[in-house]
């Protein structure tokens, strides 16, 4: 009976933990331009980000992120507005940097969403659990990174549970503080 409430219980600790890392924590703000014209803005929560190091990979960093999404689609007679919610663990790598000063990170991550609307923009996307995909370039705007920009290509699915399976398809400009 103990076994499963520390199982339980240990991730929760784990979340509420403050990581001993400088800018551990993050907020993020993004513009979504989707496919079909669709267009959104995606607010995102990292509550912390662990530093590991790996023998195939080196450094490379992985964090958590809580996000809210707002899309919208059409014209304003025929507009439709969708909301989704989401849950990602993402890794990311420096690969290098720009002007000797600015970190570049390569990152990636899938991560479970629940979509209000399942039909949206002209679409029966199937289900209202998506997968949330993402592959993107981080930049950071100074060298301790507590600011960044970056540009993503984001899809959410729901990888086939579904019968109906379009897929909305995303490029995503955002930028990250860190505190």
């Amino acid at each position: 009976m103990l076994r499963p409430l520390i199982l339980l219980i240990l991730p929760l600790i784990l979340l509420i933990t403050p990581a001993a890392h400088a800018n551990s924590q993050a907020v993020a703000i993004d513009y979504l331009q989707g496919s079909d014209d669709i267009k959104g803005v995606r607010l995102a929560y990292r509550p912390y980000t662990h530093h590991l190091v790996s023998d195939w990979f080196g450094e490379i960093s992985l964090y958590w992120e809580a996000s809210v999404n707002v899309w919208e689609y059409g014209a304003q007679n025929t507009h439709s507005s969708n909301v989704a919610f989401a849950l990602s663990p993402v890794l990311m790598k420096r690969i290098g940097t720009v002007a000797d000063s600015y970190p570049v990170y390569l990152e990636a991550g899938i991560g479970a969403s629940l979509v209000n609307d399942r039909e949206f923009a002209g679409k029966d996307i199937g289900s209202h659990y998506q997968f949330e995909d993402r592959l993107g370039l981080v930049m950071s705007l100074d060298e301790d990174d507590s600011a960044q920009v970056s540009v993503r290509y984001m899809h959410y699915s729901n990888a086939g549970l579904n019968d109906d399976n379009p897929g909305l398809d995303f490029l995503s400009l955002s930028y990250i503080h860190h505190f």
